[in-house]
């Protein structure tokens, strides 16, 4: 039950909002479908059963986890293996969070558990280019979580009984589709300097923890070391400028 003081967030026409949120994300259904169908298709190949194949996408939501998920299961390790594993892999969505609360702190509680709850790195890069541009609210963000997860759910299912013809989707470049898709969606929040260094770091990170580090811990580690140096050059930035005034 939300609290006395809390607020929704603003809802100007939450009904249009709601749509323009899901139909702004219409360009990333196209990069998110292939990818639920490799998915699917290497589930099956790992040896889950459609329903399991269906079910992790449904309760899971979250195309890099799954993966890791099937990957790990196709090669017998532990479940606890399994469960640290995918759970360093999502530990991004912490600061996707962080990064998302100020801008609806003021909405009850339920609505920031329900948005939480389906924030993917997709819906947050478009979510937060929304309330930058002052057309963020509470429908915009729901649409745009709530087309992706339809979608997702969709293309698993049709993964699941056509998934088999695609032998290998790497071969294809398939695989690549999403994160080209995030990038695209990452770039124009690029607005500075700050902005800048941050994303370059990130990747520089990324990379170089690819190559050298076992397991996806690189992930985890850039976005602590670039998220932490973003902050401090923000802080920098706000502090020189009321230096200035």
């Amino acid at each position: 039950m939300a609290d006395s003081t809390e607020q929704a967030l603003p809802q100007p026409s939450s009904l249009k909002a709601f749509w323009a949120g899901l139909l702004a994300m219409v360009p990333v259904w196209v990069g998110a479908a292939p990818f639920g169908a490799i998915y699917a298709v290497t589930a099956l190949e790992a040896g889950f059963t459609p329903a399991q194949t269906l079910a992790l996408s449904m309760l899971v939501f979250a195309g890099a986890s799954q993966m890791t998920a099937v990957g790990l299961f196709a090669n017998a390790a532990s479940p606890f293996t399994i469960l640290f594993s995918t759970v360093i892999v999502n530990a991004r969505l912490l600061l996707l969070g962080a990064s998302f609360a100020p801008h609806v702190r003021s909405a009850p509680r339920w609505q920031r558990l329900l948005l939480a709850s389906q924030l993917t790195d997709e819906t947050y890069a478009m979510g937060v280019r929304a309330f930058l541009a002052g057309k963020g609210s509470f429908a915009y963000q729901l649409g745009a979580n709530m087309g992706l997860y339809a979608v997702w759910a969709i293309s698993t299912s049709v993964g699941i009984w056509l998934g088999m013809l695609i032998p290998d989707p790497a071969a294809y470049g398939l695989d690549l589709i999403f994160p080209l898709t995030f990038i695209g969606l990452l770039v124009p929040l690029l607005r500075d300097r700050t902005t800048v260094t941050v994303a370059v770091l990130a990747a520089v990170i990324t990379i170089g923890g690819a190559l050298l580090l076992p397991g996806s811990w690189y992930m985890l580690i850039a976005g602590i070391v670039a998220s932490g140096i973003g902050a401090w050059l923000s802080r920098k930035h706000a502090v020189a400028e009321k230096a200035s005034e």
